[in-house]
């Protein structure tokens, strides 16, 4: 799931990889392909997080709706992805937004997909290559085969917040998730009965991730007795909840759930519960 940076080096050249760049700025969404201009791993492809990580938006769905498994797959052949490919995905975050196209590959069938540990960071650190080249792909064919299970619902996550064997996870920070500030979406808050694990605290200071022990101790304490298939994790709109799946993934706590439309699609219908303060 995860590779350091000699193993990139590795095989920078091999068809077979193909490297994705998805940095992002949710606050300005120009910016990740301004810096992929000025500078990216050797044969990486953009991969822009407001259209090719998502789907078209109508005001009721959240920031981030899924792409449609044919859209995205296409995406992928376009640069040049098959069944047959390892796809790296990185930035310059600590991973939450290439945790989006790492989760978006899995749902629809792909197995060999990374993340880049530390992602442009410490590749620049262990004195990796940067290029202003792009590189134009030969095409190939992939074929999507959506794993529903893995994608829940607002109806879905309403009709089970009283199931005990259910444990809904916020990505977000405390402060959000409490419901102390609100810089994205108009209604603070969190889903009731909601637990809080801020995706920052998977990550070590230098942005690669923790000891996979580490994180299973950490994740098994929030979730108490609760399996892994039974999680359902969320954010602001889907995307660094994908973070916290990857995380748990990661520290062998497979099979944890997407609620895809996340607090920005929750919020957008004013009858839906909200709670504040710290989980109970």
């Amino acid at each position: 799931m995860l590779i350091n940076t000699s193993q990139l080096k590795e095989h920078l050249g091999d068809p077979n990889w193909v490297i994705f760049d998805c940095r992002h700025d949710l606050m300005d969404h120009g910016k990740g392909e301004r810096l992929y201009q000025e500078g990216h791993i050797p044969g990486a492809h953009f991969a822009p997080v407001e259209t090719a990580l998502s789907g078209p938006k109508d005001g009721t769905n959240g920031r981030h709706p899924l792409p449609t498994p044919n859209t995205f797959a296409v995406f992928l052949a376009a640069h040049g992805v098959s069944a047959l490919s390892t796809i790296v995905a990185y930035d310059d975050s600590g991973g939450l937004y290439a945790a989006r196209l790492w989760w978006l590959a899995r749902w629809i069938g792909l197995t060999s997909v990374v993340l880049l540990d530390g992602g442009l960071p410490r590749w620049v650190t262990d004195g990796g290559v940067i290029t202003t080249e792009v590189t134009t792909p030969e095409p190939a064919i992939v074929r999507p085969h959506a794993e529903s299970e893995l994608v829940w619902n607002s109806a879905k996550v309403l009709s089970r917040l009283s199931d005990p064997a259910i444990a809904v996870v916020d990505a977000r920070a405390a402060e959000r998730f409490r419901g102390d500030v609100e810089p994205m979406d108009p209604v603070a808050g969190h889903i009731p009965g909601a637990l809080n694990r801020f995706y920052k605290s998977n990550l070590q200071p230098d942005l690669t991730f923790r000891p996979a022990a580490e994180l299973k101790a950490e994740f098994a304490a929030l979730i108490k007795n609760r399996a892994a298939k039974n999680v359902v994790h969320y954010c602001g709109s889907g995307i660094t909840a994908c973070a916290n799946i990857f995380a748990m993934e990661y520290a062998g706590l497979p099979d944890s759930k997407l609620y895809a439309g996340s607090w920005s699609e929750w919020v957008a219908d004013r009858s839906r519960p909200v709670a504040r303060g710290a989980a109970s």
